[in-house]
């Protein structure tokens, strides 16, 4: 189905996803199996089943959609990004599973002219990726640790192409803001800190927030079936990562916590 995309939803009246009001497409398949992940439903490449917030019935997740269709659907709420200064996030999954849609689909947006976000963790052939950010006007680039192999163990794949991504991403792009999930007893140290400053300082990165880890996920994995290996660990917040970002910022580095 080269001429249409998964998607697993279109969320409306977004305004955690960059500026102003915002629809997020988020489009299905990840190469990533981040343990934490708070989107499981969105790993899977293909449509899969999942129980509804009751546990009662079976739906399916993930609907073949053209570029025509989910524009159709986005369009409707023009008039909330025009007053708001909004406009579309690309997010998932990882946009760039499905790097021919997500293109076209950037494309598409660029040439109505809506603002276009793309939430992404860099994991992509480097060609594809660079091609892709220039149709998008703010990039959020997550950076889930420092170390490779501790990357690995992680979510499965290793940190080198990642790297690599983020530094064309600061090369070309104007408005690359990285992003950190700070997932306990995985890269939540004071000295995990150090070395995500010592990165970000040596590659140029400017503009870094720090998302505390949260449960907002616990339950899908639940309707999945799936095992969910942080249940009753505490949330983060904000006050908790207080000394991250001081050392981040001391590095030079404008940080903030999401």
């Amino acid at each position: 189905m080269a001429d249409k995309g998964l998607v697993f939803n279109i969320q409306k009246f977004s305004i955690h996803d960059g500026p102003g009001i915002r629809s997020v497409v988020f489009l299905k398949g990840c190469p990533l199996a981040c343990f934490w992940c708070s989107n499981p439903e969105s790993q899977c490449g293909k449509p899969e089943q999942m129980w509804d917030n009751n546990r009662e019935q079976i739906t399916t997740v993930g609907e073949y959609m053209t570029i025509d269709e989910v524009m159709e659907e986005v369009m409707k709420d023009l008039p909330y990004y025009e007053e708001s200064g909004g406009g579309v996030t690309l997010s998932g999954g990882e946009i760039l599973f499905q790097p021919v849609f997500a293109t076209k689909l950037a494309q598409e947006l660029q040439r109505n002219n809506i603002h276009t976000v793309c939430e992404t963790s860099g994991f992509a052939h480097p060609k594809i990726f660079e091609e892709f950010i220039r149709h998008i006007d703010m990039v959020y680039f997550d950076v889930k640790h420092h170390d490779s192999e501790a990357h690995y163990e992680g979510t499965n794949v290793k940190l080198e192409v990642i790297v690599e991504n983020l530094k064309i991403a600061l090369k070309v792009h104007p408005n690359v803001t990285v992003r950190v999930p700070i997932i306990p007893g995985f890269n939540d140290t004071l000295e995990d800190a150090h070395k995500f400053a010592e990165l970000f300082a040596d590659i140029g990165v400017k503009k870094v927030e720090l998302l505390p880890f949260h449960q907002f996920g616990e339950n899908k994995y639940k309707y999945l079936d799936r095992e969910y290996k942080l249940n009753d660990i505490p949330q983060l917040h904000k006050e908790d990562l207080v000394e991250h970002e001081a050392i981040i910022n001391n590095r030079g580095v404008e940080v903030y916590i999401h």
